[in-house]
């Protein structure tokens, strides 16, 4: 299937419907803090564990993980102790993690500082999320292409990313004739989509059904989450407030069981509450219901991300009790 540009005619949406799929979730793990702002390991371990637990690959290092924020000392600590969960624990489900290389505009492509990201998460046994770059993004299509083809040259495997610019100013949505090239490359497994259009990952499920069905499209679109209706799977930050409840929707989508459109319709409830403008705060709403659930010792974000009133707590404590009634009944 050769695509030329971005407005191919998009199939009906019912007819990418694929219904008691096993759907492969992975959670992007918030970063905890403690009252001095330091990270609160213990919390960031059990959390990492209880998604493990649950079924999702946790994903480590993300935009959840303060990875703009946060030094490379913390980020291969992340990693070390993610190892050790998810691997030596006995769980099945492995980790990704956030490869972020920092740059600015004008700069080019930095292979090298890629490749350093890579080797430290393989080295750890991790899978690469490759974060967009201005020197990557600001190319032509053609180039854009090359460029992940040297990034396969130093990854046994690695998942792309599509990140659109309400989330990051060196963010971008592929054309269609680029995301061809990402699906033709061996070793990229399958891209993270970051667009919030229904639409736009519409065209892609139905480029990768024609072209490489094994290739995974992890929807990003937290104010979408049906979307593995359709035959995406999902890389979220909602998911980290309950990883639980996710696996909960997860196999009753698999089993057939229509209990998945009730909790799925409580869990969007969710999403659009945390994920308001101004969307980086969602970290806060993360922290605030995660000590809600008794599993943070605090509520507090990194110094530098953005925050939410103490008022939605309130919101956040309804939203808790309406799920736990529906999942106890």
């Amino acid at each position: 299937m050769t695509v030329n540009t971005i407005e191919q005619i998009i199939p009906n949406p019912q007819s990418l419907i694929v219904p008691r799929r096993k759907i492969i979730g992975s959670s992007a793990v918030l970063l905890p803090f403690m009252e001095d702002h330091s990270i609160d390991w213990e919390s960031f371990d059990a959390h990492v564990e209880r998604t493990c637990q649950a079924g999702l690959i946790p994903a480590i290092n993300m935009d959840t993980g303060y990875a703009n924020l946060i030094d490379e000392a913390t980020r291969v600590t992340v990693l070390e102790r993610t190892e050790i969960i998810a691997g030596e624990s006995g769980y099945a489900t492995g980790f990704v993690s956030g490869a972020f290389v920092v740059d600015s505009p004008g700069d080019s492509f930095n292979l090298d500082a890629y490749a350093r990201q890579i080797e430290s998460i393989q080295s750890h046994a991790g899978v690469p999320v490759i974060f967009q770059t201005y020197g990557l993004t600001d190319q032509p299509d053609e180039n854009i292409v090359a460029s992940y083809h040297s990034i396969a040259k130093h990854a046994d495997q690695f998942i792309a990313f599509e990140l659109g610019k309400m989330f990051a100013p060196f963010g971008s949505i592929y054309s269609l004739k680029a995301y061809e090239g990402l699906i033709g490359i061996h070793q990229c497994i399958g891209a993270k989509h970051s667009s919030l259009s229904r639409e736009l990952e519409w065209q892609r499920i139905a480029l990768r059904n024609e072209t490489r069905p094994d290739f995974k499209i992890f929807t990003g679109n937290d104010l979408a989450i049906d979307m593995v209706m359709y035959g995406s799977d999902y890389l979220l930050g909602l998911s980290t407030f309950c990883p639980d409840w996710f696996a909960a929707r997860d196999q009753f989508w698999e089993s057939g069981d229509s209990r998945f459109y009730q909790l799925n319709d409580i869990l969007q409830y969710l999403g659009f509450f945390a994920f308001r403008d101004p969307v980086p705060a969602y970290k806060h709403s993360a922290a605030m219901f995660l000590k809600l659930r008794g599993w943070l010792k605090t509520n507090l974000t990194h110094l530098e991300s953005a925050s939410r009133p103490e008022t939605d707590l309130e919101h956040l404590a309804k939203m808790l009790a309406q799920a736990e009634q529906f999942l106890n009944e």
